[in-house]
């Protein structure tokens, strides 16, 4: 593996620091990217072994594309898009170069008002966008739970806030799984038995679906 998986609050960077010297010309080979990926349990692998999450697959798949990046864990189970904003100004080291942000499923499923979820992503964004961090806003197709005008406000402010920051937005996390089950009631061979979080398999499917949009993400960040 290029990149090297450490856990969320490690602060280090991986650096290729090889040189080589002809003459008056100094070589020295470009830095590993780091991106930080800040979610909730989707993004910190609940329910499955360190190497089985989101982060460190993901990691995986880049490092089989070639690309030389070091992805952070910033992900907390349970954690809302409030807990997002109150921890992205530490998220955000002098070593991170990126930066996913993968929040809004616990504020769907506690039915908070998508204006305040709207917000707290926008805070996030900002601060973001302050570090001169490239990133990249992962949305949520969610239910119908709290009614049509909900789905259509909480799916929405992801694209917005998109436009808003003129970055990627990849619109769905789940998108992968829902294509590979072909419908949402097929995805149970990919979820784990709450039919909430996926499996390793799950996430394997959903990493391969996201994968090219994050080395876009680490291109730019380069």
């Amino acid at each position: 593996m290029q990149g090297s998986y450490v856990a969320y609050g490690a602060v280090w960077r991986a650096a290729k620091l090889g040189a080589a010297v002809l003459l008056t010309a100094t070589l020295v080979q470009a830095e590993t990217v780091t991106v930080a990926a800040l979610g909730d349990s989707l993004t910190a692998g609940y329910g499955l072994t360190q190497g089985d999450g989101f982060v460190p697959q993901l990691e995986s798949w880049l490092a089989a594309q070639g690309v030389d990046v070091t992805v952070m864990n910033a992900g907390v189970s349970g954690d809302t898009t409030a807990g997002g904003l109150s921890r992205v100004a530490w998220t955000l080291t002098p070593d991170v170069d990126a930066m996913i942000v993968t929040l809004g499923g616990n504020d769907y499923l506690r039915g908070i008002d998508p204006a305040v979820s709207r917000a707290n992503l926008d805070g996030i964004l900002a601060a973001g966008q302050e570090a001169g961090v490239e990133m990249l806003l992962v949305g949520l197709s969610v239910g119908a739970n709290y009614g049509l005008d909900y789905k259509q406000e909480f799916e929405g402010m992801y694209a917005d806030l998109a436009v808003k920051y003129d970055i990627p937005l990849y619109a769905d996390f789940a998108a992968g799984l829902r294509a590979a089950a072909g419908m949402q009631d097929g995805m149970s061979e990919f979820m784990q038995a709450d039919g909430i979080h996926p499996n390793a398999e799950g996430v394997s499917v959903i990493v391969a679906a996201i994968g090219p949009t994050v080395r876009d993400l680490v291109t730019a960040a380069q």
